[in-house]
């Protein structure tokens, strides 16, 4: 990678932060050939901080690490773009990014999938719908998926546009919950489904 540092009077050239998964731009920092190395060698972005002189790897003091999932330069080789993983706020305000925006996807239905896997992960099978289906484990998941598809079958034949979208929700919402149960996202079926449409 063939970074120009002598653009700028200070060696530093300017590194964007974007969340790897939900695109957000988190911050905005700066980087010399060090830094960049060092970002590189330990998986941990790393900039120059002009304050204190001296490298500073983001989270080193509050561990809200951003952990270095690809580097990209840009056409004129003086701008970095570094795609991380968040492990907690990232402004030293505590907010999600240093606009002061939620970082999560602005597709809602990823964002759903997001919180199916939390409550997954919820200890409590009794204080979660969804982390007590899981606990009851793939054949009651899979059994409320079929459930909810005969629902919305049965509505298709009415009039009642109201409870068919109902059903429909239902049915996706389980759906996503089936998928994620499998090991899968609703990315994994949209790729089959690209790759169906090239043929």
């Amino acid at each position: 990678m063939n970074v120009d540092f002598k653009k700028y009077g200070d060696g530093l050239v300017p590194a964007i932060i974007q969340d790897a998964v939900t695109q957000k731009v988190l911050m905005l920092g700066f980087m010399n050939q060090e830094a960049l190395d060092k970002t590189k060698q330990e998986g941990k972005v790393t900039f120059f901080s002009r304050s204190k002189g001296r490298l500073w790897t983001k989270g080193e003091e509050s561990g809200n690490y951003l952990l270095m999932k690809s580097i990209a330069l840009d056409c004129d080789r003086d701008t970095l773009l570094i795609k991380a993983e968040p492990l907690g706020p990232v402004c030293h305000t505590g907010a999600d990014t240093c606009w002061d925006e939620k970082n999560q996807h602005e597709d809602f239905l990823s964002s759903l999938e997001e919180i199916i896997q939390q409550r997954r992960e919820q200890a409590d099978p009794s204080g979660s719908y969804v982390a007590g289906l899981f606990h009851k484990g793939i054949n009651k998941i899979a059994q409320k998926v079929g459930e909810e598809a005969i629902e919305l079958v049965i509505e298709a034949k009415d009039h009642d546009e109201k409870l068919f979208l109902n059903e429909a929700a239902d049915l996706l919402f389980h759906y996503l919950i089936l998928l994620n149960a499998k090991g899968f996202n609703l990315q994994d079926v949209t790729d089959v489904l690209k790759a169906r449409h090239k043929k």
